[in-house]
């Protein structure tokens, strides 16, 4: 990560140089993967910045320590508020990027992490715009599958988690794809690597079932939200393969990717090619919310400045 002009992290209840805050090599997480960790936008204008569903971020955080039973020392309000603090200790005015990391600390080399296990929160921000182009992405059906909820719940944002993600990317990425799609154990659609997934058939939006390993995305849920807002009909239902391939329209969304159209799955064209109405309406409005100018959602951002 570039720090690019945020010279602070938050860690464990203090404001830190970027540089200092380090940690040693035994740690736990470093060695297993035991961490939960969220991702957060904030959008600006020119009269704000605004942190997109910081609460709900901050709430899903703690549900995922929850089921790994990693203690947290500080409330959801705290988490909150040291967000909104750290934002303005750096001086951000611009769009930017927020990573909560909470994570266990020198446990031992034992696998028996509970409540009792020591444990350590940073937050982290920078400036960020765009993650994938506007325009679109070419994707790949992934050969490794996606994790199961019989052996590393999919539902806990975990960092052991995206080393099926790491998989799958390194694999798309070699074969000259933009990002992948992971099927489920079953062979049905599950998500991208770090994203949910859309798509359009017949004037309908359809999206896998939580019961697929998908993550319950923040994002995905603000897509359904505005979708019906907007006058679609929104069908959660398992997805085949093939009908990616005869779709209309294909989109993934998360913090990093926002509202991002798919424009092929294994060369396969979407639609004609470009990004499609459904689309673009349903990205136009969440543009818009994410800088209060919708005020009939205005509950979903918070202000920093």
């Amino acid at each position: 990560m570039n720090t690019k002009n945020a010279d602070f992290i938050w860690f464990d209840g203090e404001f830190k140089s970027w540089d200092s805050v380090t940690v040693p090599i035994t740690t736990h997480a470093l060695h297993y993967g035991t961490s939960v960790f969220e991702g957060i936008r904030g959008y600006s204008n020119d009269q704000n910045l605004f942190i997109f569903k910081l609460k709900e971020h901050m709430q899903r955080l703690l549900q995922s320590a929850e089921v790994y039973s990693i203690n947290s020392n500080y409330t959801l309000s705290e988490m909150c508020t040291s967000t909104v603090e750290l934002l303005r200790k750096n001086n951000i005015r611009k769009s930017c990027y927020i990573r909560p990391l909470l994570f266990v600390g020198l446990h031992g080399i034992d696998l028996n992490v509970t409540k009792r296990s020591p444990s350590h929160l940073a937050i982290i921000a920078f400036p960020f715009e765009r993650y994938f182009p506007e325009t679109g992405i070419r994707t790949c059906i992934s050969s490794w599958r996606r994790i199961n909820e019989n052996s590393t719940p999919p539902m806990a944002k975990a960092g052991g988690n995206y080393m099926n993600s790491v998989l799958a990317t390194q694999e798309c990425k070699r074969n000259g794809y933009d990002e992948s799609i992971l099927l489920d154990y079953y062979g049905n659609v599950s998500e991208a690597p770090g994203e949910n997934i859309f798509l359009v058939r017949n004037n309908k939006i359809y999206t896998p079932s939580l019961s697929d390993s998908v993550l319950e995305g923040i994002t995905r849920d603000t897509a359904i939200t505005i979708a019906k807002h907007l006058g679609y009909e929104v069908y959660e239902r398992s997805i085949t393969r093939t009908e990616l391939y005869i779709a209309d329209e294909i989109f993934v969304t998360g913090t990093a990717a926002e509202i991002t159209p798919i424009i092929s799955v294994d060369n396969h064209k979407v639609g004609n090619g470009t990004v499609g109405e459904f689309t673009r309406k349903i990205s136009d409005y969440y543009q818009k919310i994410v800088v209060s100018e919708i005020p009939d959602f205005n509950t979903w951002v918070t202000s920093v400045w």
